[in-house]
């Protein structure tokens, strides 16, 4: 889960490059594609801000550790370990997909010429309207691409036979407008980011199966002109819902959530008008919404062609058409087609017939400070750098989350628990000592007793946090809750479909009216069917 980026074209895919910031107030902080510790880049910017951040706390400066500090953490943090959590494995995956709609920009899929200044500065906002879906609608000459004639459905692909499996419809992304390989591989959708791993990309096309489940759904009275606008707002919707009530509660400490989405803010954009076009605290998208990177598995149980833990990690970069080349072919192989059943827990439903057994139930790692040891060597695709040696640092995820935080120079652990105490938000500081020893993390003993006592004054956010979770079960507390949850209740209230400013809306599409999680999502979308959840059996 990550904020937003630069992007480079390169063969015709879309790649993660270089990370940029523009920080509302401070301008554009930028850092090289290869990580290196340098000093922020502030530059001024003579087109548009790519995308509007803001600082929530204060700034960090001159409370970063330095270089040998980080990696040192950074190799400690790769190292594995931590053991899995509770969470079901496919909502690391709800989370990425969830990040990437707050952070697309949907002026990237509008004709430039429709494009108003209102629209541009919507466009560069966080919201989870499901632009990353729908991009401008189907009535914009640049996102009609990604609709069927009829201008309501969203379009599907077909997978291509694999395995002893056969090719199979409306089980990979659309894809294969062009002529060159690259682009016959390319995914025709709104955010390519949701092709840069099979986990999420199948995420989307559940997404994709709901919209058009749901246009299905609607009264036969509904005009044409009409059905689409409906079944998104009621899609939007439904998505919020279960962002609130489902996801949330799982990774967060469920009384800070009803808090804020009950009793309001206390620290991000308070009192601003709920039609306000939001932004996005830097806090969240370089430090507390990275928690997700700590669910990744290096394995799954990912279906019957792809069982005890043979569905390995790299696997699902490279059947994909952003992290790999889809094992050297145009569309996906239908024996890489997700087993939902594997990823989601349907007895919670009340579905025992869409049950696995636990052994090839795939739980997400705990929330911690120990990230699966793959993403200590990430491919370069990942992060639009050049190929690095083996080990080196530069390719180390969490040597590069450390980096980009002194790079905005994002205020520390204590920093951010200081002041969110100072908005009036009850919360109970980390000891130097829980800082040190953890709850099963990861070991800070490499590092000598001055950069210990340097780290555990000045403690990077993004560690603090998924300290804090150590303490909790596995579930954000304290600072990382209150950030991530009052980053979502804005993002909702600013949403142009929003359940925040319509407190009346109920969902229709569970098994009750106060019920949407997203299982129910994925059983309407998927029609309840083993056959669509589960089609390789």
């Amino acid at each position: 889960m990550r904020g937003s980026r630069a992007v480079e074209q390169e063969a015709g895919v879309e790649k993660h490059g270089s990370e940029s910031y523009f920080v509302v107030g401070e301008g554009l902080l930028a850092e090289s594609a290869e990580g290196r510790d340098a000093a922020p880049q502030i530059a001024a910017l003579a087109a548009p801000p790519p995308f509007r951040f803001s600082r929530m706390g204060p700034n960090g400066v001159n409370h970063q550790p330095g270089e040998s500090i980080r990696k040192k953490v950074g190799r400690e943090m790769a190292a594995g370990g931590g053991g899995a959590g509770q969470i079901p494995a496919g909502f690391t995956y709800l989370g990425q997909f969830i990040d990437h709609d707050l952070t697309f920009d949907k002026t990237n899929v509008m004709l430039g010429a429709n494009v108003s200044p209102a629209q541009l500065l919507q466009g560069r906002s966080p919201s989870l309207d499901l632009d990353s879906l729908y991009g401008a609608g189907p009535q914009d000459p640049e996102s009609a691409k990604f609709y069927e004639s009829d201008g309501i459905h969203l379009k599907m692909g077909k997978t291509k036979a694999a395995g002893g499996f056969p090719a199979m419809d409306g089980f990979d992304l659309p894809r294969g407008a062009g002529n060159t390989t690259p682009q016959k591989r390319r995914a025709i959708i709104p955010d390519r980011r949701n092709d840069e791993n099979l986990a999420v990309a199948q995420t989307h096309l559940a997404m994709i199966r709901f919209h058009n489940r749901v246009a299905d759904s609607l009264p036969a009275a509904v005009p044409p002109a009409q059905r689409f606008t409906q079944a998104r707002e009621l899609v939007t919707k439904h998505y919020q819902w279960m962002i609130r009530t489902d996801y949330l509660r799982r990774i967060c400490a469920e009384g800070v959530v009803n808090n804020v989405f009950s009793q309001g803010r206390k620290a991000f954009e308070v009192g601003v008008p709920a039609t306000e076009i939001p932004t996005m605290p830097i806090e969240f998208a370089v430090a507390a919404f990275r928690l997700g990177h700590s669910m990744i598995r290096s394995a799954y149980n990912w279906n019957k062609a792809f069982d005890n833990g043979s569905g390995f990690l790299q696997y699902l970069f490279e059947f994909s058409a952003g992290g790999g080349n889809l094992g050297d072919a145009t569309r996906l192989a239908s024996d890489w087609i997700a087993d939902f059943r594997r990823l989601y827990d349907f007895g919670e439903a009340n579905k025992p017939n869409l049950e696995v057994p636990a052994a090839k139930f795939n739980r997400a790692m705990r929330i911690d400070t120990t990230l699966v040891n793959p993403l200590k060597n990430l491919p370069p695709e990942t992060f639009g750098g050049p190929s690095v040696d083996f080990d080196d640092p530069r390719a180390n995820l969490a040597f590069r989350n450390l980096t980009r935080a002194r790079m905005v120079r994002l205020a520390t652990g204590q920093q951010m628990a200081t002041f969110l105490q100072g908005k009036g938000v009850s919360l109970t500081k980390l000891t130097k000592p829980q800082i040190r020893d953890g709850n099963n993390g990861a070991d800070l003993s490499l590092l000598t007793q001055t950069q210990r006592e340097a780290f555990l004054k000045d403690t990077p956010l993004w560690f603090y946090i998924l300290r804090e979770a150590e303490f909790n079960g596995g579930k954000l507390k304290g600072v990382g809750a209150r950030i991530v949850a009052e980053t979502f209740h804005r993002a909702i209230e600013g949403s142009q479909a929003s359940i925040v400013r319509d407190p009346t809306f109920r969902p229709s599409f569970g098994p009750n009216n106060t019920t949407f999680r997203m299982v129910d999502l994925l059983l309407f979308a998927f029609e309840e069917k083993k056959a669509l959840l589960a089609p390789l059996g």
